[in-house]
This record gives structure tokens, C-alpha cells and sequence, in this order.
């Protein structure tokens, strides 16, 4: 799945503190997901949340001052996930509209589907091909792209990941704090039911890195609280695996109070099942991206909130950094662009923190 994108106009250390809701801040072989290709031990891997060399998007400019203007005409490759999922369509939306206001050319290009990792390998092998000056990537897997990314960077072309999975030594990053994600969602819980409760995760794919801190932020928050979390099943970013666990789940734990879903369309997929097995109304349910349809499922009163991490922003940061980057500024290694908990008390103003 690819479009193309062109733009012609020249305008002038230790785990992340949880943060108040009221923040808004060649051919290759594809690797095995769960196994480790590098002989790295997993201290040595890249650990975005925790990069002491970081900063938020909101004070690069103060940092660093305003974008340069590129020097050149940058041909740049952008692989996602999935454009089939809203949160990566808006994500390359903002990515469009911050490379037209700079001339920067982009094609972008997805997998077929969340679970096709040689799909979107074979796109970035084809992209190194091309020449580009660069490549976005936001990876299936930690690993699925490990070969092409090798190949790029011994080609002298630049790979900067953008969100979800993480490169294992990638050299700059841009995307939220996952862990803070799950803090977030706690918190919520937390002032929700401050008598505690049985809850369950639907979590992402196994061994991603954004589901895996998603899921431990939102655990070590409720660490000492009256909640307890009775399951923690991955459901692979699909709204129809996510729903049969959850009607699982409920099975098992009629008396649950909550579910924490790592994305939105697996959450909607939770609010369909608790609808068909007459439990929504007991049942709080938080999902995780900010897409519209989750919006408009809070406005219905059906999903209970979202912690967005404003994929069009995500998009607009990527290429602000990108051509830094191409232009020779020094940027820290880890940028983190905003998130916020949606509620209904602010769904229709999604930057005011929850009253």
C-alpha cells in the first residue's frame, strides 16, 4: 500500500516519573519476532523512555531554534505499519503537510496488513534501492527490519524510527513516552474507582516494544493500590482477536471493573464485545492512539477515554527532525512528542488536561 507524496513550496535512567493527568505533554530474510539477531544483550538495546539524551518537541525550537532550510532537494522514503489503521494514516498526514511547507519529496508506503513484516521489509529494501537520502520507519516488529535498516545506514542513508516498535540501536527516535501512556491510563483508574478492582490489559503484539511499556507503566502504576490486574492478554492490534478475549475474559471475571487496551482499535473492538454480552455499562474501557473513532465512541458514551499521542503532530515532529538532522544540527537522540488522557469532559477540546 503506498502513496506518493510531493510537496514543491519553500517557506521562509530510570523508569520515566508518572506524570499527572493533568499534563499534557540484499534480499533478506525477515527475523523471527521474538528472537534477538543481534548478539546485544537487552541492556545494550536502545531503550527510548528512559534515553537520558532526550527532549520534548515542544522545546526543540527553544533548544535548537527554528527548522533550517534545506539545502538540497532530499528525496525521503516513509515505511508505516499500516495505513489501514487511522492512527498511522493521520501520522503520515502531518508528515505530508511538515514536508510541503520545506520542498521535501516524500513516498510513503505501508504493509498490507499490522502482521505483515516481510511485506514492509520488502519496501524499505526497495526504497535503499532507489537512492533516497532518507527513511522513516516505523517497524511491525523491534526486529522485522533490522536487515534493510543495516543496509541503509552502510549505503550512507538516514533511518530515523518514528514511533511503535524500536530499532534496537536506533540513533534517533521520534514518538511519546510509551511508558507514560500506561501511567496515564492508571492515573485515570485510579481517581475513577479509588476503591480499587479487578482489571485486564488487551495488549498489542508480543515483543513490541510500545506494547510491552504501554502495558508495564500502566502495571507498575496500580502497584500498591486496591486494583488488581487478573489478565494481561495480547491481542495483536486487532479489533475481532481483541474482542473474543475480552468476552473471555468476562467469563472468567464478571466482577471486572476496567479494561486498558494498548490501541484504540483494539479498544473498540472491547466496547463491541461488552455491548453484545450487556456489560458496557459496568465496565470502563480505555484504549490508547487518539483516532477519530475513538473519539466519536466517547462522544457516544461508549468508549470511556483514549490516551491520544497526536499521530498528525507525531507526523509534523518526524520530518521537523528529519531535516535537522539532514542539515547537520546535533538533535537529541530521543524526541517525544505530546500525549493527553480524552475524556468526555474534553473530547471536543483534546489540549485541555481532564478537570
Amino acid at each position: 500500500m503506498g502513496l506518493l507524496l510531493m510537496a514543491c513550496a519553500t517557506p521562509p535512567a530510570a523508569a520515566p516519573a508518572p506524570p499527572s493527568d493533568e499534563e499534557t505533554t540484499p534480499a533478506a530474510t525477515v527475523v523471527v519476532e521474538g528472537t534477538d539477531p543481534t548478539p546485544d544483550s537487552a541492556a545494550d538495546r536502545f531503550d527510548p523512555d528512559r534515553e537520558p539524551d532526550s527532549i520534548a518537541f515542544d522545546d526543540l525550537e527553544d533548544s535548537l531554534g527554528p527548522v533550517p532550510e534545506p539545502t538540497q532537494d532530499y528525496a525521503v522514503g516513509v515505511v508505516v505499519k499500516f495505513l489501514g489503521n487511522p492512527y498511522w494514516t493521520v501520522l503520515t498526514e502531518g508528515m505530508s503537510t511538515q514536508a510541503a511547507e520545506y520542498g521535501i519529496t516524500l513516498d510513503v508506503q505501508s504493509a498490507e496488513s499490522e502482521a505483515d513484516q516481510l511485506g514492509q521489509l520488502v519496501l524499505m529494501e526497495e526504497m535503499i534501492d532507489q537512492g533516497y537520502d532518507a527513511i522513516l520507519v516505523s517497524p511491525q516488529t523491534d526486529t522485522n527490519l533490522l536487515p534493510a535498516v543495516e543496509r541503509a545506514e552502510e549505503a550512507g542513508i538516514l533511518v530515523l524510527n518514528v514511533n511503535d516498535a524500536v530499532l534496537p540501536d536506533a540513533q534517533h527516535w521520534v514518538g511519546p513516552n510509551q511508558y507514560e501512556n500506561g501511567v496515564r491510563a492508571a492515573n485515570y483508574l485510579i481517581r475513577t474507582f479509588p476503591e480499587g478492582g479487578k482489571v485486564a490489559v488487551i495488549e498489542g503484539q508480543t515483543g513490541v516494544y510500545a506494547a510491552g511499556q504501554r502495558t508495564q507503566g500502566f502495571g507498575d502504576t496500580l502497584e500498591g493500590t486496591p486494583f488488581e490486574v487478573v489478565a494481561s492478554i495480547p491481542a495483536d492490534w486487532d479489533a475481532d482477536l481483541a474482542a473474543d478475549v475480552a468476552t473471555s475474559i468476562m467469563e472468567d471475571y464478571p466482577d471486572l471493573v476496567a479494561f486498558y487496551c494498548n490501541n484504540d482499535i483494539m479498544a473498540l473492538g472491547v466496547v463491541e464485545a461488552l455491548k453484545e454480552t450487556g456489560d458496557l455499562d459496568k465496565v470502563l474501557v480505555i484504549g490508547t492512539d487518539g483516532i477519530e473513532p475513538a473519539y466519536d465512541s466517547i462522544r457516544a458514551g461508549e468508549l470511556n477515554g483514549t490516551i491520544d499521542s497526536f499521530p498528525f503532530t507525531t507526523g509534523q515532529a518526524a520530518i521537523n527532525v528529519l531535516i535537522r538532522l539532514l542539515e547537520g544540527q546535533p538533535v537529541p537522540r530521543a524526541v517525544y512528542s505530546p500525549q493527553n488522557m480524552i475524556i468526555q469532559e474534553n473530547v471536543d477540546n483534546p489540549q485541555q488536561p481532564i478537570p
